[in-house]
C-alpha cells in the first residue's frame, strides 16, 4: 500500500474505534461490554500495526533519498542573478571584493 492509503486507513480504524467506544457506554450486559472491550483492543493494534508501517516507510523514503547520487536529487531553483566568479590565467578565482575585505585577508589581489 502506499503511504496515502495507509493514512486513509489508519484513519478509518481510529475513527471506528471512536464509534465503537462510543457505542460501549450503551451496552447493557456484561458480555456486549466484554465484545467491545475486545474490539476496541483489536482496532487499537491494528492502529498500532499502521503507525509502525508508516514510520518504517518515512525511514526507507528518506534513507532512499539520501542514497541517490546528487545528479538525481532535486534541485532548487535560483531566481534572479547568480554570483560571477571569475576564472584568471593563474586558475586562481577573483572575486570583487572591497577594501575592508582585503585588508582582513591581509593581502591585495
Amino acid at each position: 500500500m502506499t503511504s496515502d492509503q495507509n493514512l486513509m486507513l489508519y484513519a478509518k480504524l481510529a475513527g471506528f474505534r471512536l464509534v465503537v467506544l462510543a457505542n460501549r457506554f450503551g451496552c447493557d450486559t456484561d458480555f456486549s461490554r466484554e465484545l467491545h472491550d475486545r474490539l476496541i483492543e483489536g482496532l487499537e493494534a491494528a492502529v498500532a500495526r499502521i503507525r509502525v508501517i508508516m514510520e518504517l516507510e518515512r525511514t526507507l523514503s528518506s534513507e532512499m533519498t539520501n542514497s541517490l547520487p546528487i545528479s538525481c536529487r532535486a534541485r532548487p531553483r535560483y531566481s534572479g542573478a547568480s554570483p560571477s566568479i571569475y576564472w584568471t590565467t593563474s586558475k586562481s578565482i577573483s572575486t570583487p571584493t572591497n577594501t575592508a575585505s582585503r585588508a582582513a585577508i591581509g593581502s591585495t589581489l
